[in-house]
């Protein structure tokens, strides 16, 4: 997968972590600079997965089981994949993905307790080896995150479950962080925009050498 043309960057985050603006403000620099620029989303990205993006994160669906939910982002991921991350790739673009394989490891692993070598398994199966040249974490405390995401829009379901649950999906984070030095950067969110858009584009200058 190294080979193909294009680059894969992903970002990941605790919920609040302003991953959305970040992305934005990175390829919109980008772009100024003639970069062909992609921007997709973890669940989503492709009419399926967007579909699945609203069985997720609907409120109505709080009883839905741990593996019934880890099953939902695989196959999003998997159409994701096939239908527009690979082909990006393969036409030189820059693909910005917002959550990928991490994000299955911090919500369904450490969050939820889903057995990570069960999680392995497929992952490898559905990424068809398909890793990021480099992941953005932004990281930020719970409680400062979850205040921040409430404030900009209802909460989903993912963000109305409780703090405890949060913060075993931060220490995830940082977890896949500290065992993945040389892919994962972490950046703190608790900065101001501009700064934490300074400090991503520094992260990623080696990248567009």
């Amino acid at each position: 997968m190294e080979n193909r043309k294009g680059k894969f960057i992903t970002f990941e985050g605790p919920e609040g972590s302003g991953k959305s603006t970040q992305i934005r403000l990175l390829a919109e620099y980008l772009s100024s600079k003639d970069y062909k620029i992609e921007l997709l989303r973890e669940p989503g990205g492709t009419e399926i997965g967007e579909k699945v993006r609203a069985i997720l994160l609907d409120v109505k669906f709080d009883r839905m089981s741990s593996f019934c939910e880890l099953y939902l982002y695989l196959a999003a991921r998997a159409q994701l994949i096939e239908e527009k991350i690979i082909p990006f790739l393969n036409e030189g673009k820059v693909v910005f993905c917002d959550r990928f394989i991490d994000a299955t490891i911090a919500y369904q692993v450490c969050g939820s307790g889903v057995a990570p070598d069960f999680v392995d398994g497929f992952q490898k199966f559905v990424a068809a080896g398909l890793t990021p040249r480099l992941t953005i974490l932004l990281d930020i405390d719970v409680e400062t995150g979850l205040k921040r995401a409430a404030s900009s829009h209802p909460q989903d379901r993912l963000e109305k479950k409780d703090v405890i649950y949060h913060q075993r999906v931060r220490e995830g984070y940082l977890e896949l962080a500290k065992k993945n030095p040389k892919r994962i950067k972490v950046v703190s969110s608790l900065a101001s925009i501009e700064d934490v858009q300074k400090k991503i584009r520094g992260l990623i200058a080696d990248v567009f050498k």
